[in-house]
């Protein structure tokens, strides 16, 4: 029996986002994904707690910082033993306005992958998309150090990110839904918005095609899904990073009582007019002009930060 799973990688490179990477194995994804929120989830499992001891251990006496890339590297090494493909690593969100401080931690974690023996690209150094992060990106892109751009969900970010080459970005599809429905209140009419209606399927699939149409090489991987039908509705974006739960309810649905069809690429295409590189105060006017990706993208950061310092401290506990 094919699912919706097996369908949907015939479309589309299906990417795990989760940092429990015992989990990983029953659905042969080709990457996995990574962040602050899913490595502290992970830490705090008793199946994690002697690494994250073993690795403490191994480096007490260094910075707190370097001893938190350590941590996060261990979990990317694990990781790559199960996936085929790329692993994307976050750079402390607290660097998300510093452009020298990004640039500065994702060298040093891209230097602890090929220490390790990997190869660098196989590794997404991910990066919020603020303008200071999109310009870290586009240096580390010149080093030949492949970036995974988050947190994206206004238009003007994704334009920059293929003006400054960056290798992926990660738009993120529930938290632009979950915007809109509480910004319609009583007036939302959820059958009006699933599927392709829905506003951050729409935003992907604008970007998507953007950038297929301008023949920009930076991949899209929808992100931050709230149900299967946004995923099926992206069948055919280069890539979709998907949670352990999502990826269990496509295995487990019959594709011949329920197939999946392409939605993007191909004829859906389109064309359009080249739009001019952003400058920075292009970049940040459009960005306030965009309530959603306003507010998202700062209670992201902010969400990140938060966890990023419960994660210090389960460190601090143990040094």
């Amino acid at each position: 029996m094919a699912s919706q799973l097996d369908q949907l990688k015939q479309f589309t490179t299906v990417v795990a986002d989760t940092g429990d990477f015992k989990q990983l194995s029953q659905f042969t994804p080709q990457d996995a994904t990574t962040n602050p929120s899913l490595i502290l989830k992970a830490v705090q499992k008793p199946d994690y707690a002697p690494l994250l001891a073993d690795t403490v251990a191994a480096h007490r006496g260094e910075a707190l910082d370097a001893i938190v890339d350590q941590v996060l590297v261990r979990f990317g090494l694990e990781i790559l033993k199960v996936v085929p493909g790329r692993v994307s690593t976050e750079v402390d969100a607290r660097l998300s306005f510093d452009t020298q401080g990004t640039l500065a931690r994702a060298r040093r974690i891209i230097k602890l992958y090929q220490a390790a023996g990997i190869d660098r690209a196989r590794v997404l150094i991910k990066i919020a998309s603020t303008w200071e992060g999109i310009q870290a990106a586009r240096e580390l892109e010149r080093e030949g150090v492949h970036c995974n751009l988050t947190l994206l969900f206004a238009f003007c970010q994704a334009q920059a990110c293929g003006d400054a080459g960056v290798q992926l970005i990660s738009p993120f599809v529930g938290r632009i839904y979950d915007w809109t429905k509480k910004a319609a209140g009583s007036a939302w009419d959820e059958a009006a918005n699933a599927g392709v209606n829905d506003p951050g399927v729409e935003s992907v699939t604008r970007i998507h095609a953007y950038y297929k149409q301008q023949g920009i090489r930076t991949e899209v991987m929808g992100a931050s899904f709230r149900n299967v039908g946004q995923i099926l509705a992206l069948a055919g974006c280069d890539l979709l990073t998907i949670s352990p739960e999502l990826l269990a309810q496509l295995q487990a649905t019959d594709a011949s009582s329920q197939p999946v069809q392409k939605q993007l690429g191909g004829a859906n295409i389109g064309s359009a007019a080249p739009l001019p590189p952003l400058t920075e105060s292009a970049f940040r006017f459009a960005l306030n002009d965009d309530a959603m990706g306003t507010e998202k993208l700062a209670e992201g950061i902010r969400a990140f930060a938060v966890d990023s310092a419960k994660l210090d401290a389960l460190i601090e506990a143990q040094r």
